[in-house]
């Protein structure tokens, strides 16, 4: 290691090592089920989107939805995995109140989705590469209810057969921060790929995690896993509740056991909801009323020729063609929609060039208006073209930083240009040198003092000055004309 590398962080707890797996369940973007015509509309009354086929009532059978093999797909090449072009379907047999049929319609061996992998990127600047294990298709079941009814549980069956994505990671992680980065990475790339639309307050997007700790050098220790979490701040907490939870037990060389555990975000505490069966023992076996899943070479380049620039890749680019910093393109690539929206600034205010002037603004002033007012991209009030239009002014000298700011509030309030803004409200920079030059002579003579600090050495005072000449012309001047003329007036 030479001796300006970075030193290998340790993510050792009190002596423990933490390893976590992932299981992530994202709703497919499909309008109807993976076996029926049924809807998968959100919020609509209980038990009103559950055909027969759904509740597989006698005599009917499953069909397949092509849509959701080709959303697979399309996943499957956005993380370099493996597409499995023969795979089959299975019955994962166990009872549950909410699972009308008694089995969920899955997949065991030949998952359409093999070994791939995805890359994060942590908080101190390091990319670490995650394995995935498998991405297998299956059927969600539905929902207990039981905070509605005095004594009651309620079975809502709206959501049996939703289309699901099970994407199972390799234990990988050994840190919650790991973790975090991995799950928040998938959901940014199945939104990206327009698979789902990853909304966690709606169930689309959920999250298993598997926690064990071991001495380093040891065999993985006993898994927890914790189930059905659904949003970043409930996946963080969860996972150092279950850590302490776990570490208090084997520093007392207690054991533990194999379980799935919930979290309760009140209590800050994990609790048990079953014990963990091994795989054997939800009894899978072929679906009979289902022919295995046959991809063609066709279908696959298809499904390349129609993959979106993927994120790394668009991170890569901005960088260089925009020299932005690989942390501006990182927060830049969140979303396609704020890609797109940056890209189209670029665009607008000028070109590449104005890259990293456009990357300050979109992540600035435009996206603290954006959370103060609750929005989403498409919602703004100030659109990419209007944002790059407004930027391609502070290039040509037209307004500064400063004016800028008022120009871009006024926008935001009223949904005009900035051109039109600067002419109604006569906010067009001073650019003309005499006039400049008399502001600055009004100051000097003003301020004799402060002159003869600076011409003494003292910087802070030619700042002051520099201030009183800005304050003078209203904001209007241009800071860079001020600071040349002043030094020159000065002598």
């Amino acid at each position: 290691m030479s001796k300006n590398a970075a030193k290998p962080k340790s993510n050792l707890i009190d002596g423990w090592e933490v390893v976590i797996g992932i299981e992530i369940h994202t709703q497919l973007a499909t309008k109807s089920k993976i076996f029926s015509g049924s809807s998968t509309e959100f919020g609509q009354d209980p038990n009103t989107q559950a055909s027969l086929v759904d509740l597989a009532m006698p005599g009917v059978l499953p069909v397949l939805n092509k849509e959701v093999v080709d959303l697979a797909i399309r996943f499957g090449l956005g993380i370099d995995a493996y597409i499995d072009q023969a795979s089959v379907f299975a019955r994962k047999n166990y009872f549950y109140p909410d699972s009308p049929k008694g089995y969920q319609i899955s997949q065991m061996d030949n998952p359409i989705v093999g070994l791939g992998h995805i890359d994060i990127k942590l908080e101190d600047g390091t990319v670490k590469r995650i394995g995935v294990t498998r991405a297998h298709l299956e059927e969600d079941a539905g929902k207990s209810i039981h905070d509605q009814f005095e004594g009651q549980s309620g079975i809502d069956l709206n959501r049996a057969g939703t289309p699901l994505l099970e994407i199972v990671s390799e234990p990988d992680m050994r840190s919650v921060e790991e973790a975090v980065a991995y799950i928040k990475a998938i959901h940014t790339l199945v939104r990206w790929l327009g698979i789902s639309d990853g909304n966690m307050a709606e169930g689309s997007f959920r999250a298993d995690c598997n926690v064990s700790l071991r001495r380093p050098g040891q065999p993985f220790g006993t898994r927890c896993e914790l189930k059905n979490l659904n949003s970043f701040r409930f996946i963080e907490q969860a996972i150092n509740v279950e850590i302490e939870r776990q570490m208090e037990i084997l520093e007392w060389d207690g054991t533990i056991d194999q379980e799935t555990r919930l979290f309760d975000p009140v209590k800050m505490e994990t609790r048990s909801m079953r014990s963990k069966e091994e795989a054997n023992d939800y009894r899978y076996f072929p679906d009979p009323d289902l022919l295995p899943v046959i991809i063609s070479d066709e279908q696959i380049a298809e499904a390349k020729a129609n993959l979106p620039e993927l994120p790394k890749d668009r991170r890569a680019r901005f960088v260089a063609d925009f020299a932005v910093t690989e942390y501006d393109a990182h927060v830049l690539t969140l979303s396609r929609e704020l890609a797109d929206f940056y890209e189209a600034v670029v665009v607008a205010a000028g070109g590449a060039a104005q890259g990293k002037v456009s990357a300050n603004w979109v992540m600035g002033e435009f996206s603290g208006a954006l959370n103060k007012a609750n929005l989403e991209i498409s919602e703004s009030p100030v659109s990419a073209e209007k944002l790059g239009g407004m930027i391609a002014r502070i290039v040509d000298n037209t307004i500064n930083g400063k004016i800028a700011k008022q120009v871009f509030g006024f926008m935001w309030e009223e949904g005009k240009t900035a051109d039109e803004i600067i002419a109604e409200k006569g906010l067009k920079q001073e650019t003309d040198t005499g006039a400049v030059e008399a502001i600055i002579k009004e100051v000097l003579a003003a301020n004799e003092k402060m002159v003869e600090e600076y011409k003494s050495g003292k910087e802070k005072a030619f700042n002051g000055l520099v201030g009183q000449v800005m304050k003078a012309a209203k904001g209007k001047a241009n800071p860079a004309q001020v600071n040349e003329l002043m030094k020159k007036l000065i002598g």
